[in-house]
C-alpha cells in the first residue's frame, strides 16, 4: 500500500493512493497515520479495505508528512562510500548516528526555509524507514517485521552549523523545514528490495545526485536492528538513512542553496518531492 496524509498543515486527514493514483480518504477507517495508530493496527486495518470503497480526494491537495507527531526523528551520516570519500571522511566502521528535530518534517512540497545566517544549506536524497511496532535488541534477521513502511526524506543540512561549530552534527541538521518526508508510507510488501532502489536529486532542473540503496555501507535491517540496541524504536519514529554522493559541500567549487532555488528528487517506487528554497524572513 501506498499510504499518505493530506490537507493543510496541521490538520491533515489519513489517505491511500488506489493502483490507479487516486487519493482516497482513509478518515473513516483511521483517525490518521501516528504513533498511536500505527500502535494500534492501523496498517492492518487498512489492508482489509477495498480502495474504491472510499471517497476520491482533490488531486491537487496538498500532501503532508507520511506520518505525525514523530518522536524521534534520527539520522544515518556517511552511510554511503562514495559520499564519504566527497566529503572528505573515513568509512565509518559503525554507523554514525545524530538526531533530527522531530518539528523540523513538513510535507514533501512544502517550502523550505534557509535558516537565518546560513551560507552553506545542502541537500540529501535518502531513504527513510517509518517504525511500526516497539523495537528494543531485536535481531538483525527480525529488524524488517519493526517496518511499517518507506518514504524519501530530504534530509537538509547547514554544512556550517554542522561542521564548523563544533559539538554534534544536529546543529545544522534541525531547523525548521529541515525534514521534507513523503509522499507516501509505502509499506515493505511494495518493495521487491528496499537495497536496490535508484535515487535521484535534481538542483534547478540539473541532476547533481544519482544513486542506489545498494551501496549503503549499513543495509536497512543492520540500521534498525543497530539502533534498537542502544535506544527503544517507537511507532511513528522516523530513521532516514544517509545520502549518495553529489551534495553541494563535495562540488568543486562547494554548491550551496540559495533564495528561490528548487530541489526535486525521488527514489524509485517511493515517490518524488519538489522543494523550493527561501531566504529566512523575520
Amino acid at each position: 500500500m501506498k499510504l499518505l496524509r493530506f490537507g493543510a498543515a496541521g490538520a491533515e486527514k489519513p489517505g491511500l493512493l488506489d493502483k490507479d493514483g487516486t487519493i482516497r480518504d482513509l478518515s473513516g477507517v483511521v483517525s490518521d497515520i501516528s504513533p498511536e495508530t500505527l500502535k494500534d493496527g492501523a496498517i492492518d486495518k487498512i489492508a482489509k479495505v477495498d480502495p474504491a470503497s472510499l471517497p476520491a480526494v482533490d488531486p491537487g491537495v496538498r500532501i503532508g508528512p507520511v506520518v505525525s507527531r514523530t518522536g524521534n526523528f534520527i539520522a544515518v551520516g556517511l552511510n554511503y562510500v562514495d559520499h564519504a570519500i566527497e566529503t572528505n571522511s573515513p568509512i565509518p566502521a559503525e554507523p554514525i548516528l545524530f538526531n533530527k528535530t522531530p518539528n523540523c518534517i513538513i510535507g514533501p512540497n512544502d517550502p523550505v526555509t534557509i535558516p537565518k545566517g546560513s551560507q552553506k544549506t545542502d541537500w540529501e536524497v535518502e531513504l527513510a524507514i517509518v517504525i511500526g511496532k516497539t523495537a528494543l535488541y531485536v535481531s538483525e534477521a527480525d529488524a524488517l517485521s519493526y517496518v511499517a513502511g518507506f518514504a524519501v526524506c530530504d534530509d537538509v543540512s547547514e554544512r556550517a552549523f554542522q561542521t564548523e561549530r563544533g559539538g554534534q552534527w544536529m546543529k545544522g541538521k534541525g531547523s525548521p523545514t529541515f525534514g521534507p518526508l513523503g509522499p507516501w508510507l509505502v509499506t515493505p510488501d511494495e518493495i521487491a528490495d528496499v537495497q536496490n532502489l535508484d535515487m535521484f536529486l535534481d538542483l534547478n532542473g540539473k541532476r547533481v545526485q544519482t544513486g542506489n540503496t545498494k551501496t549503503m555501507i549499513f543495509g536497512v535491517a543492520h540500521i534498525v536492528s543497530y539502533i534498537s540496541q542502544f535506544l527503544q524504536l517507537d511507532p511513528g519514529d522516523v530513521i532516514t538513512t544517509g545520502t549518495p554522493p553529489g551534495v553541494g559541500m563535495g562540488m568543486k567549487p562547494p554548491v550551496f542553496l540559495k533564495d528561490g532555488d528548487v530541489v526535486r528528487l525521488g527514489i524509485a517506487g517511493l515517490g518524488e518531492q519538489t522543494q523550493t528554497f527561501h531566504a529566512y524572513k523575520g
